[in-house]
Order: C-alpha cells, then sequence, then structure tokens
C-alpha cells in the first residue's frame, strides 16, 4: 500500500528530524530494520510495528532502564488497542497482559527478559551494530530465517552479555487478530521462533539464573505434557468408555486457580473470563504447535 503511504512519508519527509527510507521492494521485517539500523545515528534505536500506537511518555519511561550500559534492550507493555472487536481480542488482551505481567515481569526480575516484543522495543545501537551481520545472515537447517525477529534479536543480545528489561509502565497499544483464521497463522509463526529459538539459545541457560532454565523448559514441555494428558484422557475414553474425571478435573481447577489469581493481581474480574482461552488451548494451539515443530 506503498500509494496510499506516500503523502504520510512526503509530509514527515519535510521534517528534518525524520529521514524516510523506501526500499525498492519488499524484502521482510528483519531487512527493513537493518536498513534503518545502519542509517541510524542515535545512541537508541525505537522499534514500532505499523499497526502499533505509543502513549505519549514510552520513551521518556524506557530510556531511564537504557542509562544502564549494561541494559541491550527494553520492552513496554502491550495491549490490544481494538480489545473491544470481539471475543477473541478481549481474550488477546488479557493474553498480553499475562504475557507481559506474568511472564516478562518474572524474567526481568533475573535480568532476561527471553523476547522484547517489536510493536516496543528498545535497543542500545552499539549493541545493535555489533550484532547485525550475525542477525542478516541467520540460517536454521540450510534456510534463511524470515520469521521470528523480535525473539532472535533478544536472544543475541543476551548472547553478546547485555540484560533485557521489561517496563510496564511504558504502553504500547496494537491492533491484534480479530477472527481465528489470523489469530491461528499468527501463533504458528510464534511457535515456530520458540522452538527455532529457544534451541539457539540453550547454551545461553548455564549463564542466566536457575528461573530461568525453568521458566525456558516449562514454557517448551508444559504445552507437550498437557498434550499427553489429553491424548491419554482421549484414549481412555475410546478404550474403556469411561471418562476421564481426574484429567477433566484437573485442568478446570488450574485453569480457575490461574484466572483467580491474575483476576486479583489485576484488580480485574475480566481475567475471570479468559478460562474461555483454555478451550482455544487445548483443541487449537495444542495440535497447531504440534505442527509447528514437526514442520520447525
Amino acid at each position: 500500500n506503498r500509494d496510499a503511504l506516500r503523502p504520510v512519508h512526503e509530509t514527515f519527509a519535510r521534517d528534518p528530524r525524520f529521514d524516510i527510507i523506501l526500499l525498492p521492494q519488499n524484502v521482510g521485517k528483519r531487512k527493513a530494520q537493518i536498513a534503518a539500523i545502519r542509517r541510524s545515528h542515535g545512541d537508541l534505536v525505537l522499534n514500532v510495528d505499523s499497526d502499533t500506537i505509543l502513549a505519549s511518555d514510552v520513551i521518556t519511561k524506557l530510556v531511564p532502564k537504557m542509562q544502564d550500559p549494561a541494559v541491550g534492550a527494553a520492552m513496554g507493555q502491550l495491549t490490544a488497542s481494538n480489545r473491544s472487536d470481539s471475543w477473541l481480542t478481549r481474550l488477546i488482551d488479557m493474553e498480553y497482559w499475562l504475557a507481559c505481567n506474568e511472564e516478562r515481569a518474572a524474567q526481568a526480575r533475573f535480568g532476561a527478559v527471553m523476547c522484547c516484543c517489536g510493536p516496543c522495543a528498545m535497543y542500545r545501537r552499539s549493541a545493535l551494530v555489533m550484532l547485525l551481520d550475525q542477525y542478516e545472515s541467520q540460517f536454521f537447517r540450510g534456510k534463511q530465517s524470515d520469521f521470528g525477529e523480535d525473539r532472535n534479536l533478544t536472544i543475541f543480545m543476551l548472547k553478546a552479555g547485555f540484560r533485557t528489561e521489561y517496563v510496564p509502565s511504558a504502553i504500547a497499544a496494537t491492533v491484534v487478530p480479530n477472527k481465528l483464521g489470523p489469530y491461528l497463522r499468527q501463533q504458528m509463526r510464534w511457535a515456530r521462533s520458540t522452538f527455532r529459538d529457544t534451541l539457539l539459545g540453550l547454551r545461553l541457560l548455564p549463564g542466566l539464573n536457575r528461573f530461568l532454565t525453568l521458566d525456558v523448559v516449562g514454557q517448551n514441555l508444559g504445552p507437550l505434557l498437557l498434550a499427553l494428558s489429553v491424548l491419554t484422557a482421549l484414549a481412555q475414553l475410546a478404550l474403556t468408555g469411561t471418562a476421564p474425571w481426574w484429567t477433566v478435573l484437573m485442568i478446570v481447577a488450574m485453569t480457575i486457580i490461574r484466572c483467580s489469581i491474575v483476576a486479583f493481581r489485576a484488580r480485574q474480574l475480566r481475567f475471570l473470563g479468559f478460562s474461555l482461552h483454555t478451550f482455544i488451548n487445548i483443541f487449537l494451539l495444542l495440535p497447531l504447535k504440534a505442527y509447528a515443530l514437526c514442520t520447525l
């Protein structure tokens, strides 16, 4: 849609503070990032996805974290700008809250957020320049990588010895899928990225806090164990005709406990409704993650 964007480019090009870079063709996010970084000259680089709106104080909230030279990257908190579109966007907004304020916040306690998300991530430019060549030429199983840029770049930062941080007060609102098809395609890309970069990041784990090893192992083994539980329950139902009540009750209990704790922490009853995500997770995301792993 370059024709639609041309008036915007022309408007900002008249401002000497902006430098609009138009590549000859669509070469993907990674190469576009690299082109911009190589043309930049500031100490810090802010990466913002095109479907994201930043709160007016995002930069002033992220910059203090970057004053520490040991920090290579910091990300803000993500929300769904179209949360009210559908039941799915409401669930995704809660999913983002959990990903940021449970997972990333916990990882940040130990200095290693494992994925600084693309909608709002600030990087130290000197560190980026040092990593650009390997970021640009990354191959996985003989094929050049063209997905999972955010997680991949974060892993490179951690491998270079930098810390990565999370700033919950830096709010970025991004557009999320409002239909199952686009949502599942997004989840497929993210699942492949998680599996691939977990393999790349295994060497990092001995040098990081033990919690992070537990976290990474849990994130990858957890879905596999849940899938095994579901398959075992289905086998019991098929072979004996008896309902696997213990499996069902355990999944229901874990779901209710988790959602209740989050509703209490966030002081928002809407998180009790996140229980519905369990059905999506079991019947859609688990098979999708299995397929992602098999086609990695």
